[in-house]
């Protein structure tokens, strides 16, 4: 079966995507769980130990707390309340750190730092699977146990006020609830005035055991404006406010019942240094958790310091303090200060319960648990706490009953604290089989397109796919049969959970097939290859084996680029990878330009030889013209290059291309620090968005758009230039409108609103500008009447003057394209993501439009030069193989990384920085070759449109 090229490179990258879900699936697991599932009818709690004395404690201990109070504020990181902004703008707060009845911790949260999986660590004790970060945008009801269950097993009444997510985790858990939408960015003052306005009514009312109330503002001003704008102290300010109306009325309620009440600040999650979070820096794992009530006074001259801990904690301290069973998959441990101040029973019963559900926990998912250190301490505990309990019923006060008690104590913290590091260090089992079928799939694709550049690369753009042979009718069945049998192994015999082997028939049937004819697709190939190696030989694919020195630096840059994925340090700081390549390829075309027109090449052609090597399928025309006559008078009748035939001003515009495209590669560096070790450093764009510069961000605002607009309407026709100009000018509105520039005739205009009009307006002229566009785009491939005004621009003096091929093109493209987007500040941590772009325009969260705009503002650089590439090859070349060679190409030089990552991923999986900086990447990889496909699909569906026209 004979495939263009661009076909069979969408349908290879089609197939890869497939692969890399299946082992994304795989690679990211359900973690550590627990295999009792939470039912209403839980299990009794486990009895007190004894050592033969008669009477022990069989059932939960009493609620310590009538009434709970927790005070979620989204992206609160520690030093907002512990720092210096703690002191200016949370005075109350800091009062209550301080001298107040409570206790302070800075509580550590694990990556990945976005709301639903920090919740989850928050109600279940769990570490929530790295995948949690893409299931942030539509989170699921919540099926495992947790404090909100238990509490509403127990016949607590629970009311909520904020954050949907939770009412999406925890549906008819609460007899109250008011959600607001988490991911509309833009509203900080509406979102958490829908919480604060139910608090005069409900702190009223005592007909509620538990109350939480989840505030975004915090978060939404600093994915607009970052951690230091003014708005976070206005913030802050209303969050202290807040804080003390619930803490003086949960005071004053407390004569009315026989417990004190306990009130909770925490945050799910910091902020980093650009105003984001989802990764592991300090400023975004670091958050503050209080605990307040009357039961922690303190003695004059008690000074307490906040105490590191972990996020999950929380929930076995809650339990506890609400008399509820602790939630079966937990790793955390009880925060002791909330109990020490009860008597000696009591807290060694607390521990105790604590314990026994982390070792039950180690029992279900280590197989040698017995010798682990933390389960050995345990039973030592036990044994112990049984002593203590004998002598105790014996003999309630004395020396020696105190003293066996601080050290069974001593042992049972002990042993939390070693039970609890390694149930986290066992947080996620590889689905190993499943990440070998997608592994399997990817590397048989990336084999196929190595296999197939001669052929997909030649002049036709067209190569033969051999899948009706008899030899390959045998080894297909073969190898399913094989497969079969390995599937049915793996399965029946695998002791843990598996996504494939949990896949109907049909479906794991389907991927076998698949991967079973790419098999035998690629041996056909290879043996072909072999085979007709002699006439391949005779026929090359370019007229001259020799490589140019662009095409080893192409060939070293992608091989040192690939191998550098293998180091952590490298990952964190890829950008600085890209930087050197593009720097070093415009210092290339530079040498290879001055070259061309000082020295002369012997390989050019006659004058009357156009030569269109790759772009025309190596094919050569003779051409007559005025060029070719002032060639011949300029240069006395010699055989000059491309660029010799230039004259005055063009030829200095040829020299200096390189190093004016170098001089703002240089200046887009530093309009965004990003990567690890130099993003909190200033830079142009954090300058530039600051209150203190808003005038020169309007200057520069203008202007850019004003370029922009002469540079795209040229060739444009009146309708497209009508809606281009009027496009731009909402822009600048949209700008104004949110406050980031201002007007001349209102420099100091404060009515700032949410742009949602403006930012329509321009939504109205962009799809008028792309359907215009792409009609004018696709009349251009067959009607070039203005073919030589075109090349008189970027081709004359880029790629035309130095006759690059199609292949080389669409890699210098793509190399610009991950050059742009780490200049727009990306990088490989996902606290860079800006989600405030999927809501420019929507008064609501609308989830597929926000997905789309998020995406599409993360990966623009990327795209806006593919985009670029697809014109360049349609409209400045008359060949019909281009856009077929681009398409696979740039389908090669996508897959080649990402199938070399997965590798490496899975060799480096138990790797100290396998969660904070492999993973993150792992994700950005399956985007960008999800976003790699739908380049492709349109750079096909462009070359079937020509070559149906044509």
């Amino acid at each position: 079966m004979r495939l263009g090229s661009g076909t069979f490179a969408t349908c290879c990258v089609a197939i890869e995507v497939l692969g890399i879900a299946v082992f994304l699936r795989g690679f990211f697991p359900a973690p550590v769980r627990s295999s009792a599932r939470a039912v209403h009818g839980a299990e009794p709690p486990a009895p007190e130990p004894s050592a033969g004395a008669s009477s022990n404690w069989t059932t939960l201990p009493s609620p310590l707390f009538s009434k709970v109070v927790i005070v979620l504020i989204d992206a609160l990181r520690d030093d907002f309340v512990f720092g210096s902004k703690g002191v200016k703008f949370m005075p109350y707060t800091t009062y209550l750190v301080e001298k107040g009845a409570s206790h302070s911790f800075v509580a550590e949260a694990k990556p990945p730092t976005v709301t639903m999986p920090r919740i989850k660590a928050l109600m279940t004790g769990s570490l929530p699977g790295f995948v949690d970060v893409v299931r942030n945008l539509n989170s699921p009801a919540l099926l495992e146990d947790s404090v909100i269950r238990q509490a509403k097993t127990a016949g607590k009444r629970i009311i909520f006020y904020g954050d949907e997510t939770w009412v999406k985790l925890f549906p008819k858990h609460f007899v109250e609830y008011d959600g607001t939408t988490s991911f509309f960015v833009s509203d900080y003052t509406e979102v958490d005035n829908n919480v604060t306005r139910h608090l005069d009514k409900v702190l009223k009312r005592g007909d509620w055991d538990m109350l939480i109330l989840h505030y975004l503002g915090l978060d939404h001003i600093g994915h607009i404006s970052g951690p230091n704008s003014p708005l976070i102290g206005h913030k802050l300010s209303e969050m202290d406010s807040v804080l003390m109306k619930i803490h003086t009325s949960l005071q004053s309620k407390e004569r009315e019942t026989p417990l004190p009440n306990l009130l909770v600040l925490c945050g799910d999650h910091g902020m980093s240094e650009t105003g984001s979070h989802g990764a592991s820096s300090m400023e975004e794992v670091n958050t503050p958790l209080i605990l307040i009530s009357s039961a922690f006074e303190r003695k004059p001259g008690d000074i307490r310091h906040p105490k590191h801990v972990q996020q999950t904690d929380v929930a076995a301290t809650l339990a506890i303090a609400l008399g509820l069973p602790i939630p079966k998959d937990s790793v955390g441990s009880l925060l002791f200060p909330v109990v020490e101040g009860r008597p000696m029973r009591e807290q060694l019963r607390f521990l105790h319960l604590n314990t026994v559900q982390l070792s039950k926990l180690l029992q279900e998912n280590v197989p040698s648990y017995e010798k682990d250190p933390g389960f050995e301490q345990f039973k030592m505990s036990e044994r112990l706490h049984g002593n203590w309990i004998r002598l105790y019923l014996e003999e309630k006060h004395s020396e020696v009953l105190f003293n066996l008690g601080s050290k069974v104590l001593r042992q049972y913290l002990a042993a939390l604290k070693t039970l609890s590091l390694s149930l986290s260090t066992q947080v996620a089992q590889y689905d190993m089989y499943s990440m070998m079928v997608g592994t399997v799939v990817v590397l048989e694709v990336l084999t196929l397109l190595l296999l197939s550049v001669p052929q997909a690369l030649h002049r036709k753009a067209e190569l033969e796919v051999p899948l009706s042979s008899p030899g390959f009718s045998l080894l297909f069945y073969l190898v399913i049969l094989v497969l079969s049998a390995v599937h049915v192994i793996v399965c029946t015999s695998a002791e843990s959970s598996c996504y494939f082997c949990g896949l109907s028939w049909l479906a794991a049937g389907g991927v076998m097939v698949l991967a079973s004819a790419l098999l035998c697709v690629v041996v056909s190939v290879l043996t072909n290859m072999l085979v007709g190696g002699n006439a391949s030989r005779k026929n090359p694919v370019h007229p001259s084996s020799r490589w140019s020195e662009l095409d080893l630096l192409i060939l070293l840059g992608t091989a040192g680029h690939v191998l550098s994925l293998g180091a952590s340090s490298f990952v964190e700081e890829e950008h600085q990878t890209w930087y050197f390549l593009v720097n070093t390829l415009c210092l290339a075309l530079s040498q290879e330009t001055y070259r061309n027109c000082f020295l002369g090449d012997d390989s050019e052609p006659p004058c009357g030889l156009r030569v269109e090597q790759g772009l025309d399928g190596a094919t050569a025309a003779w051409q007559d013209g005025p060029a070719c006559d002032a060639l011949e008078r300029d240069k006395g009748h010699r055989s000059p290059s491309a660029s010799q035939g230039l004259r005055g001003h063009e030829k200095w515009m040829v020299l200096a291309s390189p190093w004016l495209i170098l001089a703002c590669c240089r200046l887009l560096r530093s309009l965004n620090q990003t990567g690890v070790q130099w993003a909190h450093r200033p830079d142009l764009g954090h300058w530039l968005t600051s209150s203190d510069h808003k005038a020169e961000l309007s200057v520069l605002a203008a202007i850019s758009l004003l370029v922009v607009f002469v540079l795209v309407q040229r060739g444009c026709s009146s309708v497209s230039k009508a809606a281009l100009a009027l496009g731009l000018l909402g822009v600048y509105c949209y700008r104004a409108a949110i406050g980031s520039v201002r007007f001349p005739w209102r420099p100091d205009s404060k009515d700032i609103s949410k742009g949602i009009i403006e930012a329509r307006f321009v939504y109205v002229f962009v799809l008028g500008i792309l359907f215009t566009g792409t009609k004018d785009l696709l009349k251009s491939q067959v009607i070039a009447t203005d073919f030589q005004l075109k090349t008189t621009l970027m081709t004359k003096f880029i790629w035309k003057p130095l006759r690059h091929d199609a292949a080389e093109i669409t890699v210098m493209h793509y190399w610009f394209g991950q050059a742009f987007f780490y200049f727009q500040g990306n990088s490989n941590n996902i606290a860079t993501v800006d989600i405030s772009a999927g809501f420019v325009g929507l008064d609501t969260y609308v989830e597929i439009p926000a997905v789309l705009l998020t995406a599409f503002g993360t990966y623009a650089g990327p795209v806006l030069w593919a985009s670029h590439l697809v014109h360049f090859l349609s409209s400045e070349t008359r060949s019909s193989s281009a856009l077929s060679h681009a398409c696979f190409c740039y389908a090669l030089i996508c897959s080649i990384p990402v199938s070399t990552y997965i590798v490496l991923v899975t060799s480096l999986r138990y790797h100290l920085f396998i969660w904070s900086v492999f993973s993150p990447k792992l994700l950005y990889e399956g985007m960008h070759l999800l976003i790699t496909a739908a380049v492709c699909v349109f750079f096909t569906a462009m070359d079937q449109t020509r070559l149906t026209q044509s």
